[in-house]
């Protein structure tokens, strides 16, 4: 292209700028009754960059034949199969041997504590315990609870108590509710002195993104738009993990309407990273990532609709799943779009995870995009499904930092000791899928939002309106071509990437972890570009549906996490969690020794 080429291309470029920013300032007064809060020209410019990737992505694509609802036959059709029968068949008698291993580990590692004059094994209060115990996995905390070393009711005591502590630091919280979880506590302890156990996660405090529908609670999805409403229902989540016997302290902190990647929040105060307040926590599941990695809670479920669980798992040295579209039930789940959220857990290891996602995984009724597919015990299954694993790096994403190239390089030497030689796939569908994901995302928010934003649209934060303005304008064509092509482009991208491969692996961010100052959302005209920096590698696999698990890898040189994705076909979340169980005691990842050795430069 000569310069007068290149000139002509920019006068175009500028003109359409100009059309559609008359069109915008019209259509948003005119035909959605709504005052917008963002330069027409920022509008105009994320109207046509999303039409034109979708219309390219599109072209050639639609077919008669094709139906949005292909789009989960194609998920069931690629069903991960691999170790299926194995860990189906040897799921009771694995978790039995697992779970006696694990008793008899924490009584002997405990056999020096105090006993009570009844004889029972209690550890006492304020002592160096009460740190540790908070950070131990959710399995040897079971085991505890079992051999009558520790009760429910004093682990939740220490839980809130360092929540307490933390909240002026981090403000992982929207509100802990100490007196209905030490009720819950206690009613579990009793239950288990009883004889009747719920299982591993009997007992175990958690807390969840405040997206999720609690009876009689208000749910603020980190906003104010949506007032004081006491929920009908418990979601389907929160009802899991209930009958689980989980103990759950209080509603966590998030980006406003489970829109933005940094835990920027005007309305609630910002949630910080738990390794350094000063950067940004990720999001939107900020509290969740905020709230176990500062060792509050042994997990959390967030949702995720282009990154929200796997970035603040990445960003405070975590293990964050986002499973496979249709895999976890979002009744009562706060959506920002039902086309891509899924919601899943956060936790500090990947047994961790393992325990939390089986509690809340199949399907469910009031769910009809969960999906009918049986679910594996992911605890055996971590010590069996990664093995024979065939991993590939997946190229052509663009180009990382060079502190993030340099760590997910070595991440990749150590898979291939452990797995054999990793090779290399692209599939030439990255851009598409963002751009479709986004289009997606965009224009679902903008229909669940558009009444408030017209009654009560200055009651949300600057960020948030921005980016959900786009998706009034979006034509309609543009989002029904990435509903219709959606199986299309799922199919082809597993035939490509997986026809020889097992998992692929790939950074979860291209950056180091922002300060909140750099990534502030709030400034005007920054949102569509921090959004852009931070999402380009996680939101991809929201439009395909897999499953994609987030493990931290290392360090910047700020000291701050690094995390890499890893991703299987539909429902081989198994395999995911066993390789990265694997992979993790490989590198002997310590996240505590890394996190002091930050507070120690600090």
């Amino acid at each position: 292209m000569n310069n007068d080429q290149a000139d002509s291309g920019e006068i175009n470029a500028q003109t359409d700028r100009e059309h559609v920013s008359e069109f915008v300032e019209f259509a948003t007064r005119r035909l959605h009754g709504i005052e917008s809060r963002t330069q027409a020209g920022q509008v105009a410019s994320e109207v046509l960059r999303l039409n034109d990737a979708v219309r390219r992505g599109a072209h050639g694509r639609i077919d008669f034949r094709q139906h949005p609802q292909d789009f989960a036959a194609v998920l069931i059709a690629n069903a991960d199969s691999t170790n299926a029968n194995v860990v189906n068949a040897n799921a009771a008698n694995a978790h039995a041997t697992n779970a006696d291993a694990t008793n008899a580990d924490a009584t002997n590692a405990h056999a020096t504590n105090a006993h009570t004059a009844d004889g029972e094994t209690r550890l006492p209060a304020g002592t160096e315990w009460d740190g540790e115990l908070l950070e131990r996995s959710i399995l040897e905390i079971a085991a505890m609870l079992r051999a009558g070393q520790l009760s429910s009711e004093q682990l939740t005591r220490l839980s809130i108590a360092r929540a307490k502590a933390l909240q002026p630091v981090i403000n992982a919280f929207i509100a802990i509710h100490e007196e209905k979880a030490l009720q819950a506590a206690r009613v579990l302890d009793r239950e288990l002195a009883e004889g009747h156990d719920r299982g591993t996660l009997h007992g175990i405090p958690l807390a969840h993104k405040d997206c999720f529908e609690r009876t009689g609670e208000s749910m603020t999805v980190g906003s104010i738009v949506t007032g004081q409403t006491p929920g009908l229902r418990d979601a389907a989540i929160v009802q899991s993990l209930e009958a689980a016997g989980a103990v759950d302290i209080g509603p966590l902190n998030m980006n406003e309407m489970v829109a933005g990647p940094t835990g920027r929040n005007p309305h609630f105060g910002d949630c910080c990273n738990s390794w350094d307040p000063d950067r940004i926590s990720g999001g939107s599941s900020s509290g969740s990532g905020a709230a176990v990695g500062a060792g509050i809670v042994f997990g959390s479920i967030g949702s995720d609709t282009g990154g929200s669980i796997r970035l603040p798992a990445s960003m405070n040295g975590l293990f964050g799943m986002k499973p496979t579209y249709g895999r976890v039930s979002r009744a009562g789940c706060f959506p920002r779009a039902f086309s891509l959220d899924c919601a899943g857990p956060l936790t500090r290891s990947a047994e961790d995870c393992a325990v939390m996602l089986r509690a809340i995984a199949g399907r469910e009724a009031r769910d009809p995009s969960s999906l009918d597919v049986s679910v594996p015990d992911y605890v055996a299954a971590l010590q069996q499904a990664h093995v024979g694993s065939r991993i590939a790096v997946l190229g052509g994403m663009g180009e990382f930092h060079p502190e993030i190239a340099q760590a997910f390089a070595a991440f990749v030497d150590l898979l291939a000791l452990s797995f054999g030689r990793v090779t290399q796939v692209e599939s030439g569908l990255f851009e598409t899928c963002y751009a479709m994901a986004d289009v997606m995302s965009k224009v679902e928010a903008a229909t669940l939002h558009g009444d408030w934003m017209r009654e009560r649209g200055s009651q949300y934060s600057q960020g948030v309106f921005s980016r959900t303005e786009p998706g009034l304008h979006v034509p309609a064509a543009r989002y029904l071509e990435s509903l219709q092509v959606r199986a299309e482009i799922t199919q082809e991208f597993i035939d490509t990437c997986f026809a020889d491969v097992d998992v692929l692996v790939c950074p979860t961010m291209p950056i180091p972890v922002p300060t909140r100052e750099e990534a502030d959302v709030e400034r005007p005209g920054q949102v569509f570009g921090v959004v852009a920096a931070i999402t380009p590698l996680t939101r991809p696999f929201n439009y395909l549906g897999l499953p994609v698990l987030t493990i931290s890898i290392g360090v910047d040189a700020n000291g701050m996490p690094i995390g890499a994705q890893l991703v299987r076909l539909p429902f081989g979340e198994a395999r995911l969690l066993a390789i990265a169980h694997h992979a993790s005691a490989a590198m002997g990842w310590n996240r505590l020794a890394r996190m002091h050795e930050l507070q120690a430069r600090n």
